[in-house]
């Protein structure tokens, strides 16, 4: 067996096998995660201005109520960029503000009162105090949302004459995932690529070295005798 065979096998297996995981996590991770910045206070007190959300790149089609969404509308929001409201309805739902009073005061989807725990202090809606309470059925295609903090909050309560308020799906870029367990086990795979793939890198250095010694170290003359 020629010498450094061994350490050149391990170096072509472990130098690819690095560079899979660390390229292979960082093309996957950049296809389906992208990240966005709370830039308001719309949606405390779920997520606070400055934080940090990873969002995950999935078509409207795939968006259900309750949903967290990062959405584009520049025509309602102007350069203010991208916004993230949550689903209240989706396309066909009839979503009605507001059934009962006081602490039992809810929103209604499809007659239903809409369980929402999530919201600053209680409050489900203030608009309606000043102005008519809305009736929307949603269309389809198309998101009913509102903000988490929804006495600051300018969602489809304000653009009512719009198509009822709502936006199309396709102008969602993404959905907001708390269990970050996936963008986690990515960067972790990404960085055990790199100690991999510089292994790899080392065991071929070891490998080359032993074989340049191998060259310059002429074999003993067939006449050579071993002295005692």
């Amino acid at each position: 067996m020629r010498r450094g065979r061994g350490l050149a096998v391990t170096a072509w297996v472990l130098g690819p096998l690095g560079l899979v995981l660390l390229l292979g996590s960082l093309m996957y991770a950049r296809s389906a995660y992208t990240t966005a910045a709370v830039r308001s206070g719309s949606m405390t007190p779920t997520y606070t201005v400055g934080e940090r959300l990873f969002v995950e790149r999935v078509g409207g089609e795939r968006i259900r109520r309750g949903d967290v969404v990062l959405f584009s509308a520049p025509e309602r929001y102007g350069s203010a960029g991208s916004v993230i409201q949550r689903v209240i309805g989706v396309g066909g739902d009839r979503v009605a503000c507001c059934g009962g009073a006081g602490p039992d005061e809810r929103i209604t989807v499809n007659g239903k009162p809409l369980d929402e725990p999530y919201l600053q202090d209680g409050v489900v809606d203030e608009t309606h105090r000043q102005y008519d309470p809305y009736d929307v059925t949603v269309p389809e295609g198309r998101l009913f949302l509102l903000g988490d903090q929804r006495l600051n909050a300018r969602d489809s309560r304000y653009f009512l004459d719009d198509h009822g308020g709502t936006v199309p799906v396709g102008a969602v870029q993404g959905r907001v995932v708390d269990h970050r367990a996936v963008p986690i086990a990515l960067a972790v795979t990404g960085m055990l690529g790199v100690p991999i793939a510089l292994a790899g890198v080392g065991f071929g250095i070891a490998a080359f070295v032993v074989r340049r010694r191998s060259r310059a170290v002429p074999p003993a003359p067939p006449w050579a005798v071993q002295q005692v």
